[in-house]
C-alpha cells in the first residue's frame, strides 16, 4: 500500500469522530466482530428459541411412553323411578334417594404397536437435528453479512485515505497555480481547473462520509452495540490466506455445508416416516386397569342409598381394519415423499458444487487482479509524476494535469479496493463450503 495512504489511514481515525460525534469508538478485529454478532444478532435469538422448541417437542413425544391416567368424578341429583304395565294401564311411582355420586380412575398403558412411539420420538430427535443446522446456517449467513459491513467500511477508510492524500497533493498544486498566475503565465481558468479538482475530491469524501454513517449503524445494530458507537476496523488485511485446489474445497463443502447435511436429515426423517406408516398394519394391545365408586346401588329393589364399588384389570386387542385397504396408498405418498428429498439431495449437491467452483475462481481472480492493479497504481504514479514536472516547467496543460490526477486517484481506488475484495472472496469461499 502507498505510504502516503497509509498516513492519511492512521490520521482517518480521528477525522471520523467529527462526522459521528461518537459517545464510543471501539477497535475491532473482524473476528472480534463475528463474535460479537453471534451473541447478539436478532436472527440467531429466534434461530436459538427454535431448537429449545423442538427439543421440547421431544421431551413431549417421550411422554408417549408413560401410562394415561384419568380420575373422575360426577355429582347428580336423582329423580323417582315411574314403573308402567305393558300395556300402559297402570303406573305407579318409587321413591329413590336423590343424591348420586360416582368417582372412578382409569388407567391404560399401550404395549404394542409395531415400535410407534420410539419412531415418533426418533423423528423428533431428527426435526431437533434440523433446527440446529437450521441454526447452523443462520450463523454463516450472519457472519458473512457482519464480515462484508466490516470489509465495506475498511474499503470506505482506505477510500478516503486516497481522497484526503490527493486533495493535500491537489492544494499544493493550486498553490503553485494561483502563484503561475499573478505572474501573468497562465489564465484565469487554469486556476478554476484546479479548484474544480478539488471540489471534485471533496464531493467523493462527502458520499464516502454519508456511506459510512450507514454502514457503521447497520453494523451496530448486528453487533448488539448502541447506535453511535464508531466502529473501526483493525484488521490486518494484507496477511496471506491458505489456499488449497478446488477438490479440496468441494470436499469440504460435501462435509460441512449445513443446506447438504439438512437434506441427509431430511432423508432421514422419510424413512422414518415410512417405518411409522408401517405400523398401522400391527395391531395395538394395550395393558388398562380402573376403579369406580358408585351411589346409590340401584341394581337392587329397593335401591339402597349406599356406595358400591369394584375395580377391572385386563389386555385389549384391536385392530383398524380399514387399515388393510389406506396403508398402501399411504406409504406409497410416504415414497414419493422420500423421493423428492433424495432428488432435492442431488440438486442441493450440485448447487453447493457449482457455488464452491465460483468462489474458487473468484478468489483466484482477486489474487490475480490485485496483481495487475498495483502494477497500474505504479504506472499511475509515475504518469501523474512525469506530468507534474511537465507542468510546472510549463510543458504540460491543466487539462493534462487533471487527467493525470484522476488516472492517479482511480488506480488507487482501484487497489484498495482489490486487496479488500480479496479479502472478502476468501470468506465468501469458507461461507460456501460451510465453514466461515
Amino acid at each position: 500500500m502507498n505510504k502516503h495512504i497509509t498516513i492519511a489511514s492512521f490520521l482517518i481515525t480521528f477525522l471520523w469522530a467529527e462526522n459521528f460525534q461518537a459517545q464510543e469508538v471501539k477497535e475491532l478485529t473482524i473476528s472480534e466482530a463475528t463474535t460479537l454478532a453471534l451473541q447478539n444478532h436478532p436472527q440467531l435469538a429466534v434461530s436459538a428459541k427454535k431448537i429449545e422448541i423442538s427439543r421440547q417437542n421431544t421431551e413431549v413425544s417421550k411422554l408417549q411412553k408413560l401410562p394415561s391416567i384419568t380420575a373422575s368424578t360426577s355429582q347428580f341429583y336423582l329423580g323417582n323411578s315411574l314403573i308402567i304395565d305393558k300395556d300402559f294401564s297402570n303406573s305407579m311411582s318409587v321413591q329413590l334417594p336423590h343424591y348420586g355420586s360416582s368417582y372412578g380412575v382409569q388407567a391404560s398403558q399401550l404395549i404394542f404397536k409395531g415400535g410407534l412411539i420410539n419412531k415418533s420420538i426418533e423423528i423428533s430427535a431428527l426435526q431437533e437435528q434440523l433446527s440446529e443446522l437450521d441454526y447452523e446456517k443462520d450463523q454463516q449467513d450472519v457472519k458473512f453479512l457482519v464480515m462484508s459491513n466490516y470489509l465495506d467500511i475498511f474499503k470506505n477508510i482506505n477510500q478516503k485515505a486516497v481522497y484526503l492524500n490527493n486533495k493535500n497533493l491537489a492544494e499544493e498544486r493550486l498553490k503553485n497555480i494561483k502563484k503561475f498566475y499573478e505572474q501573468g503565465m497562465i489564465t484565469r481558468n487554469e486556476v478554476i481547473r484546479g479548484e474544480l479538482s478539488i471540489k471534485n475530491i471533496d464531493q467523493g469524501i462527502l458520499v464516502l462520509n454519508n456511506n459510512r454513517k450507514v454502514l457503521n449503524y447497520n453494523l451496530n445494530n448486528a453487533l448488539g452495540l448502541p447506535e453511535s458507537t464508531e466502529i473501526i476496523p483493525i484488521e490486518n488485511i494484507e496477511k496471506e490466506q491458505p489456499l488449497n485446489d478446488l477438490s479440496y474445497y468441494i470436499n469440504l463443502a460435501q462435509e460441512n455445508n449445513p443446506s447438504q447435511k439438512y437434506v441427509k436429515r431430511s432423508i432421514e426423517i422419510a424413512d422414518k416416516n415410512l417405518e411409522i406408516i408401517n405400523t398401522e398394519k400391527m395391531p395395538t394391545i394395550a395393558g388398562f386397569g380402573g376403579y369406580v365408586l358408585n351411589r346409590p346401588i340401584t341394581s337392587t329393589s329397593p335401591v339402597i342409598d349406599m356406595y358400591s364399588g369394584g375395580y377391572q384389570v385386563g389386555v385389549s386387542l384391536s385392530y383398524n381394519i380399514d387399515n388393510l385397504f389406506k396403508t398402501k396408498e399411504k406409504l406409497q405418498l410416504g415414497q414419493l415423499q422420500k423421493e423428492q428429498v433424495e432428488k432435492t439431495y442431488n440438486l442441493v449437491e450440485q448447487n453447493i458444487n457449482m457455488q464452491v467452483n465460483a468462489a474458487y475462481i473468484k478468489h483466484q481472480n482477486a489474487m490475480e487482479n490485485l496483481v495487475i492493479l498495483k502494477e497500474a497504481q505504479v504506472l499511475a504514479n509515475e504518469n501523474y509524476k512525469i506530468t507534474e514536472a511537465k507542468y510546472l516547467n510549463q510543458l504540460a496543460v491543466q487539462a493534462e494535469m487533471t487527467d493525470a490526477q484522476n488516472q492517479k486517484i482511480q488506480a488507487e481506488l482501484d487497489y484498495v479496493n482489490a486487496e479488500i475484495d480479496l479479502l472478502y472472496q476468501y470468506y465468501n469461499l469458507l461461507k460456501a463450503t460451510g465453514t466461515l
